[in-house]
């Protein structure tokens, strides 16, 4: 392109996504301009040798390249970093240009970004973006909310790049504020969960059943053509068949079980528990990650209590597959529950008017946690717009209780053997306590009202309730 031509859309951080995504634009007919401090990634990216792409690596340039008014976005590492472009961004933008937010920033700061920029007359909102590097060049999931006049400039980009799925765009308007980064933490929430299920499952199939990786490999790759179906199921297919570099074994077998994360799975839980909304099996994904993380102390414990199963799980590995595939269905159904739960609760009381149809529906293709299930949701809530609870839904329903052997058998069976499996054991609890009339809460209050006269309320009568209990 000329010098003095001018770009349609802006990208700073050159990263992986960044780059990735800007290429994607142009890609689809938009010409794109992107910047970064490090010379190494303009670089990189102007040797694509792309006729609708030029990297920058002078802000000012960047910035004076692009039409007006301006549209550019930020694909650089959520918290400090993001005030600090934005505050860099200010002196040369103009009133009515756009910035957008594309990381995984926390949706507290952008709500106060937001406002900020609103001041300024600098258009703003946050977008939650999924598919790893796969997805940002080939096509996301993208859930941008915020400034919805904003957005619908840029609308026509977006729904061109985003994954398709039944020729519809895996993209839509998700609603004011920071709701599209509140509902893309809850996708990572989600996605840290499915993450632990499949992870059990390994550890069920390789202890609990003795298995080979080839034959584990076999197991996930018979699941993934069914209704488990799923990007993540397909990628730990692909991982059970990659081998180290000689070639001799599994590289699986060689990392280390100490698993990292960025924080979008702790932000889902503190969220979860700020509007006391439970979402225990996201909570277990998080805990776990951290006690991974103790190796030192897990290895001391393995020495003092044998890690070893106390008793096989069984002596017939290929008939109780079928119910390990029960059990995964009915906890990976109570995972995407607890998080439309969280959804529709935080869309009551941040006041985003969330679609949770349409949430599940741009799910279905280009995100981590893309699965055939999605469908199923996305019919729920399309079916049945103030649907309260995913479990409440017929249809969902039926394939639980029919999952219901699968999972009691699978977490009886895993504790006698002394196998953890904190996840699938936390969603068969979760579904115990949600069908119960009747909790034993009554004496938790009977026991505050005890010690700290903290009141009850009483069966049939209104008003609250005080009792000298220790003058009985």
């Amino acid at each position: 392109m000329t010098e003095n031509k001018k770009y349609k859309f802006g990208m700073i951080g050159l990263g992986t996504m960044g780059c990735n995504l800007l290429l994607n634009i142009a890609d689809h007919g938009f010409s794109a301009a992107g910047y970064d401090k490090g010379e190494d990634k303009v670089s990189k990216l102007n040797q694509f040798g792309h006729a609708e792409v030029k990297g920058f690596g002078d802000i000012n340039a960047f910035i004076q390249s692009l039409e007006s008014p301006r549209a550019l976005m930020l694909l650089v590492p959520a918290g400090k970093i993001v005030d600090s472009v934005i505050a860099e961004l200010i002196p040369l933008l103009d009133k009515g240009d756009m910035i957008i937010d594309g990381g995984n920033s926390h949706f507290t700061d952008t709500e106060r970004r937001a406002i900020a920029l609103k001041e300024k007359e600098i258009h703003f909102f946050g977008m939650g973006i999924s598919g790893g590097e796969e997805g940002a060049r080939k096509g996301p999931s993208m859930m941008p909310g915020g400034d919805k006049a904003a957005y619908q400039q840029v609308k026509p980009i977006f729904e061109s790049i985003a994954a398709k799925v039944g020729g519809e765009p895996c993209v839509t308007y998700i609603g004011p504020g920071a709701s599209g980064h509140f509902v893309k933490m809850v996708h990572n929430g989600i996605e840290y969960a499915l993450m632990q299920l499949i992870s059990e499952t390994y550890e069920i199939l390789k202890k609990g059943f003795q298995l080979k990786n080839e034959a584990i490999h076999d197991v996930f790759e018979k699941w993934n053509k069914g209704r488990l179906q799923s990007f993540l199921l397909e990628i730990t297919t692909d991982i059970f068949a990659f081998k180290n570099a000689e070639g001799t074994h599994l590289l699986l077998d060689d990392i280390k079980d100490e698993a990292k994360s960025k924080g979008t799975g702790k932000w889902t839980s503190q969220v979860g528990m700020d509007i006391n909304l439970p979402i225990p099996i996201i909570d277990t994904a998080v805990s776990m990650r951290d006690l991974s993380k103790y190796k030192s102390l897990r290895t001391a414990a393995a020495r003092i209590y044998s890690a070893t199963p106390t008793e096989a799980l069984t002596s017939q590995p290929d008939e109780y597959l079928v119910r390990l595939e029960e059990a995964f269905y009915f906890s990976m159904v109570i995972t995407y529950a607890q998080g439309m739960h969280l959804l529709s609760t935080a869309s009551e009381t941040y006041h985003y008017g969330l679609n949770l149809g349409q949430i599940a529906k741009i799910w279905r293709g280009g995100c981590i946690i893309r699965s055939k299930f999605l469908e199923d949701i996305y019919a729920a809530f399309h079916a049945h717009d103030h649907l309260e609870h995913l479990l409440l839904d017929p249809s969902i329903q039926s394939s639980l209780k029919n999952s219901l052997t699968g999972i009691r058998t699978v977490v009886s069976d895993a504790a006698k053997s002394g196998l953890a499996i904190p996840a699938y054991a936390s969603s068969l609890s979760y579904f115990d306590t949600f069908r119960s009339e009747k909790m034993p809460s009554n004496l938790i209050q009977a026991q505050r009202d005890f010690f700290g006269a903290h009141t009850y309320e009483r069966i049939g009568l209104e008003g609250v309730f005080h009792t000298e209990w220790n003058k009985a």
